[in-house]
């Protein structure tokens, strides 16, 4: 009986992965759009603690990365390695409690970070008991997917699996010790780091954070879905592979030029600047491979709005893999430095790269899933111009509150007096974050038609029950 339940792939835990995803991107995006309306409005915070700017920012980028990202990512490396293994997933229960667990910790961290709990280190905000129970549950993942691996009945592992293995190895590193700290309370630590050597290690971490789960992870999924969407093999397997390893030895180095012109090493700065631009070698290798990919299915994409989004978010992610490396020379930094410039590159790629390339898997895996055709073609492809339009219109309303910014910042008199103050400055970008507001309402509206869509695709459906293939050894067969 154990044998017979073994002999399908274990779906149903992708399944109940992608419908959180798509709630977390829901709730993360709607506070992320009512974060934008606090810029025009800061009133809406009612006079609440915990409704005010502060306490919103980080449950808005936890709640996009941790529970849209890191579900989804869970859901595609939990399918992808089945298929490209031959083989259920090692310890399907474990699987089960990764995810209920890693809602359940996504969820009370999200209400810790409103009540004010908070190391304040960027992207790692959740205080130490959370930490504890990431670091339990990463290990989780790892194990139900190396397991997998360890298991397979090919020889081959493919290269999507080299890219969720990287995804869960550095994040692991970057997570634990980055977040070494002596707890006081309950709900407060101080970092085992101080000054500027906890400068660097954060960005060691915010940076390749941002490269192996929200680069790394997700070119996984471009690895696997691009070629299963176009029915095309990979362009070039041996590029795929050489960009896998140049990826990961450059991005580790880039995280200092997020600290251009303080108070840590001038080498260290400059070695950063250079990785970066190093990167941009690696990072174009797999655009270009995704797209040279595609190019013989150039017809389907009139009709596929999975392989519309896939296509565009690979776009999107050329643009910001080459904006980065552009951003992280000096020259350019000292307009940029601490600037709107910096969000709109950073929603450049969470709603281009990251938020499109989803949204394209979702619309081919969630049909799969549940046996049946996509509820509405018409509908994806009205969400497919919603989040480009949508998407276009927050990076241009930051990229000019942006630049306008830094060169407003860098104006001085002839006494060597700033010419605009901050309230200034400030008062002046009404136009841009009213732009953004819309920018964001309208991505949101996209999102919310795509979740009914899938909503009503999966409706009443079980998931498929789907068998490995079998594989037949030359010795059998001459046999």
């Amino acid at each position: 009986m154990k044998e017979e339940s073994q002999q399908f792939y274990h779906d149903e835990v992708v399944t109940r992965l992608v419908q959180f995803s798509l709630i977390w991107a829901i709730v993360a995006m709607f506070v992320g759009v009512y974060l934008s309306a606090e810029l025009l409005w800061p009133e809406l915070d009612f006079g609440q603690f915990w409704l005010s700017f502060g306490r919103l920012r980080p449950l808005h980028t936890n709640g996009i990365i941790f529970g849209f990202g890191v579900s989804a990512l869970m859901a595609t490396a939990f399918y992808t390695v089945q298929r490209t293994s031959h083989i259920p997933l090692f310890m399907p229960k474990l699987a089960w409690f990764c995810c209920y667990a890693w809602q359940i910790v996504v969820l009370l961290g999200g209400l810790s970070l409103l009540a004010g709990w908070t190391s304040t280190k960027e992207y790692a905000e959740l205080e130490w008991p959370f930490d504890i129970a990431i670091t339990i549950l990463w290990v989780c993942f790892g194990v139900v997917f190396f397991g997998t691996i360890a298991r397979r009945k090919i020889e081959t592992i493919y290269i999507s699996n080299w890219f969720f293995g990287g995804l869960i190895i550095v994040i692991a590193m970057l997570h634990i010790v980055n977040n070494l700290a002596i707890p006081v309370s309950i709900d407060k630590s101080y970092s085992l780091y101080a000054g500027a050597q906890d400068a660097v290690v954060q960005w060691w971490y915010g940076h390749n954070a941002v490269g192996f789960l929200l680069t790394g992870g997700f070119l996984g999924m471009m690895y696997y879905f691009l070629p299963k969407m176009s029915n095309q093999p990979i362009w070039s397997y041996r590029l795929s592979v050489v960009s896998f390893w140049a990826f990961t030895y450059s991005y580790i180095w880039a995280g200092p030029h997020h600290l251009h012109f303080n108070s840590i090493p001038e080498w260290v700065q400059s070695l950063a600047m250079v990785m970066s631009l190093i990167l941009l070698a690696p990072s174009w290798a797999s655009m270009i491979n995704g797209i040279m990919t595609v190019s013989k299915s150039s017809v389907k994409l009139h009709n596929n709005p999975a392989l519309k989004f896939i296509v565009l978010s690979l776009a999107f992610y050329g643009l910001a893999t080459f904006e980065g490396p552009m951003m992280s020379i000096k020259s350019v930094n000292v307009v940029s430095h601490f600037t709107d410039w910096t969000v709109g590159h950073v929603h450049s790629g969470a709603l281009g790269w990251n938020a499109m390339i989803t949204y394209g898997v979702f619309y081919y895996l969630v049909p799969r899933l549940a046996g049946r055709e996509l509820y509405s073609l018409r509908l994806a492809n009205i969400h497919f111009w919603l989040a480009l339009s949508g998407t276009i219109l927050y990076i241009l309303a930051m990229w000019a509150a942006g630049v306008s910014q830094g060169l407003l910042w860098m104006s001085i008199d002839e006494l060597g007096q700033l010419n605009y103050t901050f309230n200034d400055i400030m008062a002046s970008m009404k136009p841009y974050y009213g732009l953004r507001l819309i920018a964001g309402l309208v991505f949101l509206s996209g999102t919310i038609l795509m979740s009914f869509n899938l909503f009503m695709t999966i409706k009443g459906k079980k998931t498929v029950k789907v068998k490995p293939p079998t594989i037949v050894k030359a010795s059998e067969v001459a046999a």
